[in-house]
């Protein structure tokens, strides 16, 4: 490990960036220094630039990586190497097209869930639906943080490594305690792996899920994040308040928790037009013109 990579590391834990994140940038500058075969503090912005181009061109990589690669670079260069450059110096951010998350019916969650294979992968898929979660909270949940007193579900690092609170309903908890009956899983985690010492992989999970498509015979693409989708697009359809949602989430934009929850025909159905909502007018005298209006 150079003395760069360290220095990079702790400035990335001072600011707390997601330990995911880390290893984004981590991956990304190494690539980076790799391809031109020095260390990067000896690179300049036409090298970035040239790079930019090439994982464009070249490698093909999706938009949503190349701007991984920039927001890694311009960490390395503005924070730790402290260069004198501007935000605006770099290349641009690619445009990412906007994707129409998967939602699935709840005759689908159905099926989904009975296709899940093995106790623990079900509790676990059922939690992120349930209580929205996202896969990282879900596999990390510990068995303290379930406050069956005020029904909530203490998440200890959700995105950017802040604490919240998740909902937790009557029916996700009986399944929680039916679970860790069964299974009687060692603290601190509910769901342990087979070191005692961590939780299940979120790798392992998303690869029973893919199982479970298979075995259900599902045609959409269903993973754990799909099944957050479908938690704020089932409460958005009935009738939940979009702030609601946005807390149960865990977002701190609005921006964010309209596009999990996505305005779906059996929502556009039900909207009342207002001309369904208009009265008949009062009928006026035979043989009087309407007044003119100005």
């Amino acid at each position: 490990m150079t003395a760069l990579y360290q220095r990079m590391v702790e400035d990335m834990q001072l600011r707390g960036l997601a330990a995911t994140t880390q290893r984004s940038y981590l991956h990304y500058v190494t690539c980076f220094a790799d391809f031109y075969g020095v260390s990067p503090e000896h690179l300049d912005l036409e090298a970035i630039r040239q790079y930019t181009l090439t994982l464009l061109n070249e490698a093909h990589l999706s938009p949503e990586s190349v701007n991984c690669f920039l927001a890694a670079v311009r960490f390395l260069y503005l924070v730790t190497l402290e260069m004198p450059w501007r935000q605006e110096d770099f290349p641009a951010r690619q445009p990412v097209p906007v994707k129409v998350p998967t939602v699935l019916s709840p005759q689908e969650v159905l099926l989904f869930f009975d296709a899940i294979a093995g106790v623990k992968y079900r509790t676990i898929v059922m939690l992120c639906y349930g209580s929205g979660l996202r896969i990282s909270e879900a596999v990390a949940l510990k068995i303290g943080g379930i406050d069956s007193a005020r029904m909530v579900l203490h998440i200890e690092n959700g995105k950017g490594n802040r604490p919240r609170l998740a909902a937790l309903s009557p029916r996700l908890l009986a399944i929680l305690r039916t679970y860790y009956r069964a299974v009687r899983p060692p603290a601190p985690w509910l769901f342990p792996s087979w070191r005692s010492d961590a939780h299940i992989t979120q790798g392992s999970v998303q690869r029973a899920c893919r199982d479970a498509v298979q075995q259900a015979g599902l045609t959409k693409r269903v993973s754990p994040h799909a099944l957050r989708h479908s938690f704020a697009t089932h409460l958005l359809e009935s009738g939940e308040d979009i702030r609601v949602i946005q807390a149960l989430l865990g977002h701190q934009r609005i921006e964010t928790t309209a596009r999990y929850a996505t305005v779906t025909p059996a929502r556009l159905a039900k909207v009342v037009s207002p001309l369904d909502r208009l009265t008949a007018s009062p009928a006026r005298k035979p043989g009087r013109p309407a007044k003119p209006t100005s």
